[in-house]
């Protein structure tokens, strides 16, 4: 999708966001590289309003290894990584979240649909996902971690029974609603 300034006056976007586009994108630009953008310069106020009044899109961002980025992560459709995930900042995505190995951000990591990790996530902040979170190992974030209603938080998929008392933890502030399988563990 092409991003005008008059898609933006029609969303009501804020002056200051219209500013904001305008300086950078006089001619208006592509979801996806409006959102690099955005990534790049922190602003993520102003990618998720985006998110929200955009959507999500059917572009897959397949990367084989690892993904690591000093900062934020921000892609309109399914991130799937076959290594390592990492952003400094924040990982969100319009639709899903997949990585062979973990997932870890600094700050929250979001997803429209689900998140799923062969080993562990770690967030900063909170985890949401609009359906189900797998994950290998444990699940850690500073604040909640939500999954969406009717769906399921899976910590510890691929640990040994004798082993999830050690690696199949879920610590956040608040036990989770859905947990379904791990060991949920208050952080302090």
């Amino acid at each position: 999708m092409f991003i005008t300034l008059e898609f933006l006056k029609e969303k009501s976007a804020c002056g200051a966001g219209q500013r904001y586009f305008v300086d950078r994108f006089p001619e208006g630009a592509e979801y996806q590289d409006v959102l690099d953008v955005l990534a790049k310069e922190n602003q993520n106020d102003y990618a998720d309003w985006l998110m929200q009044h955009v959507g999500k899109t059917d572009a897959v961002m397949e990367i084989s290894g690892d993904l690591e980025v000093e900062g934020n992560i921000f892609f309109a459709g399914f991130i799937k990584v076959t290594g390592w995930l990492k952003a400094s900042l924040r990982i969100k995505a319009g639709r899903g979240i997949e990585a062979g190995d973990g997932i870890e951000a600094g700050d929250g990591i979001e997803a429209g649909d689900g998140i799923e990790a062969g080993d562990g996530i770690k967030a900063g902040d909170g985890i949401k996902a609009g359906d189900g979170i797998k994950a290998g190992d444990g699940i850690e974030a500073g604040d909640g971690i939500e999954a969406g209603d009717d769906y399921g938080i899976y910590a510890g998929l691929r640990i040994r029974i004798s082993l999830k008392v050690q690696y199949a933890i879920v610590v956040a502030k608040e036990m989770p609603k859905n947990l379904l399988l791990g060991i949920f563990k208050a952080k302090e």
